[in-house]
Order: structure tokens, then sequence, then C-alpha cells
């Protein structure tokens, strides 16, 4: 049996092989976007308290803001975003979704309520969906098999530097800020309104560095270099077609009358459920239907904005995958096909669904709990994330990379320890009345659960061939958001809102998902290792046509 591109066996030549020193400095660069991506959407956990006092919202919708309103369009924007970055240039790519992500987190300082606030976060989300389809498709043609995890775990290391370097950011400029203008500042801007602004203007300077990156050979270093596509956008436009309401029903009746009646059915039961979910739990914030009452004049269900926007999602997901079946079925034979890369990819949502529920509600939790200054916060609370992130998500793509050469199936093994190690230490950090306690537990919960990232990213990575792989990192992204980000802190902040704002049982009620990730990532570690091997054989089976070097 041939192996897969992605994690064929190095020949000696291949294994003595240096990488180059352009690949290191060009890691590092997307290691700095990487650090302000998380910054821009990060910061929004320092701010959180503050945010509530000044818009007079809830916990539920601050879960909302971080969650749902970035990572639908977050992931959505992914797939069509996706599939450019397997086609066009992309450093390009990467440097114009910097530029529009750095402008509307700027912009997000100088929302005066709710709504314009969240209308900001969306435009994040969609900047946002740029950076990994290409960092993560650039990375596999800068480093050889052998060290790809080990590179996507630097790279996502840049998440846990950013998430905590944001927390210290945003509590200093906060403080300073509202000692320096008590009664508000130049245009009346608020601490919080000042620490977005501080952090999104810098970002347009690091696009201007990241445009001088160069562009690699795409599959050259796998021996299966793959031409330059004539005509870039046209796979894009297709894409963004398919994954916008309205415009699907078009996709679907061009595939015929029985995939339009499917289409549309799954859109009405998408709705159907969120309105009920909506009744079920409560209404919360709907500035969407009330948007589209006053645009249509027309008398509609009331659909909160978090099952509305997760409707929105999971139909247009649906709507897209559906449409890939048609056009690009190799693709979605390995991918929406494959139930080793699904099983993979829902594994790790699960580790997300709690990681991002604790990270970001760890600063409102324990300013509310604790008493502490948000510049004492910012110091401890964010330098701990950092350091744990960091050191967790290097040794787990080390330890990925070391297992991956014992078994095939090595990278989810570590995934599965991201999953279960950190749950006891989550406990006790969240029902510890002291505040070091709490301070070291968040080092060690935060750097057990980050060792999971670039092991998922490389074994998902690893299950598809080179041209795929922005396709394969939009859809690995898609569990990550739809299912962790959407899903997580929104969770624990209803929960918390429903129990008299106690985050305690909030982000602890996010413990449930764990054994429906166990159940996942146990049926993944069993197919990953034939999924591997025959990676090749079931692209072909599917229609790809293969050349290799």
């Amino acid at each position: 049996m041939s192996e897969g591109a992605e994690d064929q066996p190095a020949t000696a030549d291949q294994e003595n092989t240096s990488v180059p020193a352009y690949s290191w400095y060009a890691l590092s660069v997307l290691v700095l976007v990487y650090v302000l991506n998380f910054i821009d959407r990060q910061i929004l956990s320092i701010l959180a308290n503050d945010i509530k006092a000044d818009l007079g919202v809830d916990d539920a919708y601050l879960g909302f803001l971080y969650g749902t309103a970035f990572a639908i369009f977050y992931a959505l924007f992914g797939i069509p975003l996706g599939k450019l970055a397997d086609s066009w240039k992309r450093v390009r790519l990467m440097t114009l979704g910097l530029s529009l992500w750095s402008a509307m987190t700027a912009l997000s300082g100088f929302a005066k309520d709710a709504g314009q606030l969240t209308v900001a976060r969306i435009g994040v989300g969609v900047g946002e969906a740029t950076a990994s389809p290409s960092a993560y498709s650039l990375i596999s043609d800068w480093f050889p098999a052998r060290l790809r995890a080990t590179a996507l775990a630097i790279y996502s290391s840049g998440l846990y530097i950013g998430g905590g370097i944001s927390l210290a950011i945003g509590g200093l400029v906060v403080d300073q800020w509202n000692e320096a203008f008590p009664a508000g500042g130049p245009l009346g801007l608020a601490g919080w309104q000042a620490a977005f602004i501080a952090v999104g203007l810098p970002g347009l300077l690091l696009a201007a560095w990241v445009a001088t990156l160069r562009e690699p050979i795409r599959g050259a270093i796998d021996g299966i270099p793959t031409a330059e596509d004539p005509n870039p956008f046209r796979g894009f436009v297709k894409e963004l077609t398919t994954v916008i309401p309205g415009f699907t029903f078009f996709g679907a009746a061009s595939r015929g009358g029985m995939a339009l009646a499917i289409n549309i059915a799954a859109f009405v039961l998408a709705f159907v459920v969120a309105n009920l979910l909506t009744q079920v739990l409560g209404a919360g914030q709907g500035f969407i239907m009330a948007a589209l009452e006053s645009v249509t004049g027309a008398s509609l269900p009331l659909i909160s904005d978090q099952w509305f926007l997760l409707a929105l999602g999971y139909y247009a997901v649906y709507s897209w995958a559906s449409a890939l079946r048609v056009r690009d079925y190799p693709t979605f034979a390995l991918t929406w096909g494959s139930p080793a890369f699904l099983c993979t990819i829902l594994g790790y949502g699960t580790v997300a669904f709690m990681a991002y529920a604790a990270s970001y509600w760890g600063a409102p939790y324990a300013e509310r709990v604790f008493d502490v200054s948000k510049g004492n916060l910012g110091f401890f609370l964010g330098g701990g994330g950092a350091l744990g992130g960091f050191l967790g998500v290097i040794l787990g793509g080390r330890m990925a990379d070391a297992l991956m050469s014992r078994t095939s199936a090595g990278r989810v093994f570590v995934v599965l320890f991201g999953l279960l190690s950190p749950i006891p230490f989550a406990v006790l950090q969240y029902t510890t009345e002291s505040y070091p306690l709490f301070i070291i537990l968040n080092i060690v919960v935060g750097g057990l659960a980050a060792s999971a990232l670039g092991a998922a990213a490389a074994a998902s990575q690893a299950l598809v061939l080179p041209r795929m792989r922005g396709t394969a990192t939009a859809t690995f992204f898609l569990a990550t958001t739809l299912v962790g980000l959407a899903l997580g802190p929104y969770t624990a902040g209803y929960v918390s809102a429903q129990n008299g704002d106690n985050l305690s049982i909030g982000v602890l009620s996010t413990l449930w998902i764990a054994p429906i990730g166990l159940v996942v990532l146990v049926a993944a570690i069993k197919l990953t290792p034939k999924a591997i091997s025959t990676v090749i054989e079931r692209a072909e089976a599917a229609g790809e046509q293969i050349s290799i070097d």
C-alpha cells in the first residue's frame, strides 16, 4: 500500500536535509501574525466586565459576542477563503485579511451600543478567517513532513502568546486610561474602547511586513508540485455563492430539483430548531431579527441572535458540503467523506469547547471573585496563560511527531490527552478561593489543553493531498469554531446568567462534552492508520489525477 503524500517515510537524504533558514524566518513572521490575531480576539476577555457595565448587557451576551458573533463568520468565510488559499497567493491573502481584522478591531473602540460592537466583531471574524488556511498551507510547503507538526505547533503558540499579551495590554490600557480620564477621554472614549484601538492599529504595520514574504511552490516539498491556478478567483466565487444563504438556493437548483428541495428543507429545519431553542432557553439579544423586520416590514418569529447565527452557520455549512461533493468530489471524499478526518476534527472541537470557555471567562471570573485590578490580573493571568499555552503547544507538537514515528495514529493520542488531562485541574481552578492557586492552575489547564492543537492540525493535514490543505484547514476550523468557539463560551455565559452571574457554575458546565469527545477520538485512533496509508488510493478512486515525482 502506498503512503499518503503528507506522511510518506522520508529517505535518508530527506532526513539529512536541513530546513532552509528562510523557512524559520517566515514561520516567525507568521507567529507574529497569529499573536496579533489572538490579541485582537482575546482582549475582549479583560474588557468584558467594563463592557457589561457600560452597555448594560449580561453574561450570555458577552459569551455570544466573543463566541458566536465572531465564530460563525470566521467559520463561514473560512470556507471560500480556504479555497482561495488553495488557488491564489497565500501571502497576499493573509496581508489583506490582517489589514481588515486590524481595522475592524480599532473600529470596535468606537462602538456606542451592543449592536455596533457586534457588527465590528463580525468584521474581525471575517478578516481573521484568512489567517490559518493561508498559514497552514504555507507551513506545509516550507517544512517537510517530519517537522510539520512541530512547525504547526510553533505557529499555534501565537494563539497562547497573543491571548496572554492581550490581557496584559488590555489591563494596562484600561487602568491607565481610566486613571487619566475618569470621566471619559478624548471623543468620550472609555478605557475599554481605547484598548481596542490600541491593539488594532499596529496590525496595519504588520500587514506591510507580511506582504514581503516569498510564496513557496505548492506541494514541491512532498514531491507533488502543483501548478498555479490560472483562474484562482473562480473557485473562490463558487465557494462564496454556495455558502451565502439565498444564493445557496441557486447553487442547489443547479444540481437538480431534488437537491433544491432538500436544501430548502434544511434551511427551514435549521430556523425551526433555532426558534424552538429561543422559546425554551429565552430570547436573549435580538438585534438581527429587529433589523430584518425593519428592512422587510414583516412580522418575523422571535429568534435570539445566538440561535439565529448558529442556524445560519450550520445551514450554510450543509449547503457548502453538498456543493463540494458535486464540484470537487476528491476533496469531499478525503474530508467530509472520511470518518477518520471527521472524528479527528470533531474530537478537537470538543477540546476547544471547554478550552475557549475557560480561557475567555478566566479574567472576568477572577476580577469578580478575587477583587484584583486589571493590571494585576493582566500580568499574572495573561502571562501565566501565555507561558502555559506556549509550553503546552510546543511540547504537544514534539510529542505528536515522536508518537507519529511509532504509530500513524500517534498525533490523535495527543489530542485525547489534551481533552482529558485538564479536567481535574479545571474543576479545582474554578472552585478555589485562593488567587495564587487560581493563577497556577490557569498555567496548568492552559498548557494541557494546548497540547492538542498542533497534533490535531497536523493529523488533519495528513489525511488530504497538498492541493486540498487550505480547504481541509477551513473544515478543521469549522469544528473548532462551530462546536468549540460558537457554543463553549456562550454555554458558560448562559448558565452563569441563569444562576445569578455565577461563572464558576458556568465554566464547569462545559465539561459535559468530555465523554462525547472521548468516544469520537477513540474512533479516530482506530480509523486513522488505514486512512493515512490509503490517501492516494482513495483520492484516485474519487477521480483525482496524481503524478508523483
